[in-house]
């Protein structure tokens, strides 16, 4: 246990807390707090019902939701003071994240197509026979070893660049006020305004980012409760 893992358990306890709270009264003119809870809610929902439609983006909507909070939730904690660190900055939960969304997806595509979803993935119909030594092993890297590795970096990578930046503006900042002083603090007043732009670009990042893990998620859901297998 680390200050990371504590800080996951935090996030997971405070999520647990504030839905509760939104939801265990609901109203049908709801209040402040019940409306934050529903227009955030919304997001999610929306992301399964235009991707998956309104059946498939039920079934699989505590999923994409649980998804969506809980990466947006561990990213935000970067830009915090006290806190200092997204709980996404390390390779665990983003790999564990990928983990469930790719143990989705083929749960999704063999309870749709049983029998047919490993075929016709592997074996895309209308390819010439010869070709399949070629497409086939493509297919499978790309679709069963790519997508859980490109949905892992792309979290990992995008907060750990973030993190490494606001380091070392406000690093920069410290040194150019409070070690060298003079003239050379007037550098530090551009770091420390640089530090603030991006600050709020993690945001923007964090955000992002959530959106982004639960798209993919939905559209590999998609893939897999296509027709065409």
């Amino acid at each position: 246990m680390n200050r990371i893992g504590l800080l996951r358990i935090l996030i997971a306890l405070v999520l647990i807390v504030v839905f509760y709270l939104g939801t265990r009264n609901m109203k049908l003119v709801p209040g402040r707090f019940q409306n934050l809870i529903e227009m955030a809610l919304a997001y999610p929902r929306r992301i399964a019902d235009d991707l998956l439609g309104e059946v498939d983006g039920k079934r699989f909507l505590p999923l994409l939701t649980t998804i969506f909070f809980v990466v947006i939730s561990m990213n935000i904690t970067g830009i915090f003071p006290a806190i200092n660190i997204a709980g996404t900055s390390t390779i665990a939960l983003p790999m564990i994240l990928a983990l469930v969304a790719y143990a989705a997806f083929i749960y999704a595509g063999i309870k749709k197509h049983p029998g047919a979803f490993f075929k016709n993935a592997l074996f895309p119909p209308g390819v010439p026979i010869a070709l399949y030594l070629i497409v086939t092993p493509i297919e499978f890297v790309s679709t069963f070893v790519l997508r859980p590795i490109t949905l892992t970096l792309r979290l990992l990578m995008n907060m750990v660049v973030g993190h490494l930046l606001l380091v070392l503006f406000f690093l920069a900042t410290h040194f150019f006020f409070f070690e060298i002083g003079g003239l050379s603090s007037l550098f530090g007043v551009g770091t420390l305004a640089f530090g603030f732009a991006f600050t709020a670009f993690e945001i923007l990042v964090a955000v992002l980012q959530a959106y982004v893990f639960t798209l993919l998620t939905a559209v590999y859901l998609q893939l897999a409760l296509a027709d065409e297998h």
